[in-house]
């Protein structure tokens, strides 16, 4: 949903980040729009441990392996899209503000400027949908985008943009009437939150 501008050289992922952008791209790719098969089938071969985030992963699996294509295109329109808006709306702005378009996104779009990040030409929703701010995320670890100073970068990035509302977006989804598949993936992305919170606070410190 985005792109970088700009590409900028980096050191090598650690093991702890390549996994941090993969889970933010897998987070991405299924906020964004309906599965397809491929991603059906990529999702129910995941493996979780016994940890709250692995569980979560397993749950996910399970249900994508038992889920078709047509089902899980209705599941997300009646999640996100509805007859006018769906069930939920995963932008930051409606979360912080009550509406779309508001502050929250501004600001973000200034600090996409200051990151050379640009929105993709063929996407024409706001910047601020939840997808699109992983996506971001993801790109910044990677280091597509960041400058110098990444890792606080991403600090001040999910921070500003993501922590304020991104939990609770994520436990709503958990509880939505119209979630299924999309349930266990609000677990992972609400324990996901809690643990990138909790490394970035030891950055602080």
């Amino acid at each position: 949903m985005v792109h970088p501008s700009a590409v900028s050289d980096s050191e090598p992922l650690s093991e702890e980040d390549i996994l941090r952008a993969q889970m933010y791209r897998f987070l991405a790719r299924l906020l964004a729009a309906p599965p397809d098969s491929a991603t059906l089938e990529a999702v129910s071969r995941l493996k979780g441990d016994d940890t709250d985030l692995g569980q979560a992963l397993s749950t996910t699996a399970l249900l994508a392996g038992k889920m078709s294509v047509a089902d899980s295109e209705r599941e997300y329109n009646a999640l996100f899209i509805g007859l006018g808006r769906g069930e939920l709306v995963p932008y930051g702005s409606y979360y912080l503000a009550g509406f779309l378009n508001e502050k929250p996104l501004a600001k973000l779009r200034q600090h996409m400027i200051q990151l050379e990040m640009t929105r993709a030409d063929d996407v024409s929703e706001p910047e601020d949908h939840i997808a699109s701010l992983c996506e971001m995320m993801a790109g910044m670890i990677d280091g597509l985008y960041g400058g110098e100073d990444n890792l606080h970068g991403q600090q001040a990035f999910f921070e500003t943009h993501l922590a304020s509302w991104a939990p609770q977006f994520f436990q709503d989804l958990e509880g939505a009437e119209s979630s299924k598949l999309y349930a266990p993936i609000g677990s992972v992305g609400r324990v996901f939150m809690e643990i990138e919170a909790t490394a970035f606070k030891m950055v602080a410190d």
